[in-house]
């Protein structure tokens, strides 16, 4: 039986954490592209490139799973997402 040190399971944690983190920062540049082609094509046809009524959903989303910080998350990752209004 191998015996883990708390250091190893704080490094192993660590490096999961990170691989996460990598999974995570990948999964938003994601978004962030397919977000462009949803805009581009509202505006293409002549809609806004914005939909308020959209960001309020995933608004409603992120809050209904994460509480108030999700909310906040929500909003960081629609401004990523829309670009400069």
């Amino acid at each position: 039986m191998t015996i883990t040190t708390p250091e190893q399971t704080i490094t192993d944690a660590r490096e999961r954490i990170d691989a996460l983190d990598d999974r995570i920062i990948g999964l938003i540049q994601e978004r962030v592209a397919v977000s462009a082609v949803v805009q581009e094509t509202r505006i293409a046809s002549g809609g806004r490139r914005v939909s308020l009524s959209r960001e309020n959903e995933i608004l409603r989303h992120y809050s209904d799973a994460l509480g108030k910080p999700g909310t906040a998350l929500a909003m960081t990752l629609l401004e990523l997402s829309r670009g400069r209004i």
